[in-house]
């Protein structure tokens, strides 16, 4: 099975969501993203505030947008520059299906 629509899912932290939404919006060829806080839950301690290792989670912005196959590389290579150095999570999925109802 081919797939030509794939799933991009990134995390950032908070302070970044503006420039994200900047980056992404300037990005003609993704069709369009949702963006939305979820709290991110890892046994790493590292880069976490005493509030956020007590509680065991750290707020974090996702932002989901599917992408044509042709477009993920130029895409990815986009998001590293921009973002580089920055904690930023990402993965790649590929759609089976999406259709609006």
């Amino acid at each position: 099975m081919t797939h030509d629509t794939y799933l991009i899912t990134i995390n950032v932290n908070p302070a970044l969501e503006e420039a994200m939404v900047d980056c992404l919006l300037t990005f003609e060829t993704a069709q369009g993203f949702s963006s939305l806080a979820v709290n991110a839950h890892d046994h790493r301690n590292q880069g976490l505030s005493v509030a956020e290792q007590v509680t065991g989670r750290q707020r974090k912005i996702r932002f989901q947008m599917y992408i044509d196959k042709d477009d993920v590389s130029s895409f990815l290579t986009k998001i590293k520059a921009n973002f580089a150095g920055t904690g930023l999570h990402y993965w790649v999925v590929p759609v089976l299906e999406h259709g609006e109802i």
